[in-house]
Parts: structure tokens; C-alpha cells; sequence
């Protein structure tokens, strides 16, 4: 689909060159980064132009510095040109997923609190930008309404309250654990009390994210905890602290910056 949008009916500057002449090209970073989105990169060109040969010199996930040279392809010319703009993008935009990711990460890494990705995604990239998330060190969240019950305000409106509403989750007879958002602790005190498995905490402060912790020490078995909400990278460590299980951000895929990539050409004569 990537390439459909760009290509359309044909690459009209690209057909200003003569088929045969063949070519190079390097892939550089410009910036510090998690490197992501291989797999999309060399898709581009083998479907694109299955002749184009490319060589990496880094691995899925590694992280670079400045400056740091990714890859080298060898092809027609034709191939390299229409391929370039599709290919970095997908790397550009996963590699920026991955590096914020690894931040945020490595931000509670001596907790026992994971970071969770969210539904905030770039329409139709769902897949790629949670794939990156994960590549980056955090843990996939569901991938969509088919495979998770997150009760969240809108519903519970429409459902009739916390007690009613989980109570017709369980009645579905699905395996999946029944998650509630909540955003006060009287909240939290009645998913407690319905048997949710996950309680959502919604923008909670973190004394109130400390008495959540507390309330829900007592349950047997114990619910999960996922703090959520304004969440920042500076205030990560201390939510952290609180004891909650998880913290979701929607920022890891919602508010992306592309690493800076760049691709230079060496052109040689026609084959």
C-alpha cells in the first residue's frame, strides 16, 4: 500500500533514466537511535525491484550513534530512486517508535513496573509501531478491540455502572482478563469489589496511585494496576515507585519523531 500511494501508475522522474544504468547507495543515521524497521526496508525493494541487493551493517534493535552507517544497496538506478522515499520512511518512522520506546524503558529498569503501548497509533501502521514498541523494550498492550475487555468511562456510562458491566464481561463466557478504567479511588474500591482483573487508573496523583496500591493489597487474588494519563518521561520513575504493575503511554506511538536517516547515491555507467 506504501508504495501504491507513492508510485501510482509509475515513477516519472525515475523513467527519465535509462533502465540499464545500475547503482549504490548508503543509508546513514544522522542522529542516535534504535534501530528498527529492517524487515520493511528490504520488503520495499524486493517487491519493488527484487534485482536491488542490500547489506546490512547493524542489527534489528542495536543502538547507534551519530553518523553510524546502517546499510549499503547495489541496483538499478531506477529501482534504488523509487524505492528510496518508501523505505526510509518505514525506517525513519520505527526507528523513532523504538528509540523513544527504549527511553521510556530504560526509565523503570531497576522496577518491577513494565511500560505498555496503546491504541494511539498511526491508522493502518498499528502493527509496525507496536512491533517497534516492543522492538524498543516496552510490552504490547492489545492490539485492538478483538483481543482485550478494557471497560473504559464511555462504556460503563452505556453499561450501567462497574458491578453491572464487568458482570456481563465475565457472562461472555471469553477467557480474556476483564480490565476497568477507573478515575477515583471510590472507583477503584468497586472494580476491586466486581472482581476486575486490571484496573485502569486514570490520571491519578501519586498519593493516589499509592492508596490504589494499598487498596488492592488485600484482594485475593490480586488485580493488576495500570497507571495512565499525562504520563512523561521525567515523572516515569516516581509512578514507578508507587507499585503499580504497568504504566500505558499513548505518546510512544501517538506523538512519533522520525529519526533523521539519509540515503546518498553513486551513479556508474548503463550495464
Amino acid at each position: 500500500r506504501a508504495l501504491e500511494e507513492d508510485i501510482g501508475e509509475g515513477d516519472i522522474t525515475a523513467n527519465l533514466i535509462p533502465p540499464q544504468t545500475r547503482g549504490s547507495a548508503t543509508v546513514v543515521s544522522r542522529e542516535r537511535a534504535v534501530v528498527c524497521g529492517i524487515p520493511w526496508f528490504d520488503r520495499v525493494f524486493l517487491q519493488l525491484d527484487p534485482s536491488v541487493q542490500v547489506q546490512w551493517h547493524v542489527e534489528e534493535g542495536q543502538l547507534v550513534d551519530a553518523d553510524t552507517l546502517l546499510c549499503t544497496l547495489e541496483g538499478t538506478a531506477r529501482g534504488l530512486l523509487t524505492g528510496e522515499r518508501t523505505a526510509l520512511n518505514f525506517m525513519q518512522l520505527l526507528s523513532g517508535t523504538a528509540t523513544i520506546a527504549r527511553k521510556y524503558a530504560d526509565a523503570v529498569r531497576d522496577s518491577d513496573c513494565q511500560i505498555l503501548d496503546t491504541r494511539k497509533t498511526i491508522p493502518g501502521l498499528r502493527a509496525a509501531q507496536k512491533y517497534a514498541a516492543a522492538v524498543g523494550g516496552v510490552t504490547n498492550h492489545r492490539a485492538g478491540l478483538f483481543d482485550g475487555i478494557l471497560i473504559k468511562e464511555n462504556h460503563l456510562m452505556a453499561a450501567g455502572g462497574i458491578d453491572h458491566a464487568v458482570k456481563s464481561a465475565r457472562s461472555m463466557g471469553h477467557q480474556l482478563p476483564v480490565e476497568v478504567e477507573v478515575e477515583t479511588l471510590d472507583e477503584c474500591r468497586q472494580a476491586l469489589a466486581a472482581g476486575a482483573d486490571i484496573l485502569l487508573l486514570d490520571n491519578f496523583t501519586l498519593e493516589e496511585l499509592r492508596a490504589a496500591v494499598d487498596l488492592n493489597r488485600g484482594q485475593e487474588p490480586r488485580a493488576l494496576l495500570e497507571a495512565s494519563g499525562n504520563v512523561s518521561l521525567d515523572g516515569l520513575a516516581d509512578i514507578a515507585a508507587t507499585g503499580v504493575d504497568f504504566v500505558s503511554v499513548g505518546a510512544l506511538t501517538k506523538n512519533v519523531i522520525a529519526v533523521d536517516l539519509s540515503m546518498r547515491f553513486v551513479f556508474g555507467d548503463t550495464a
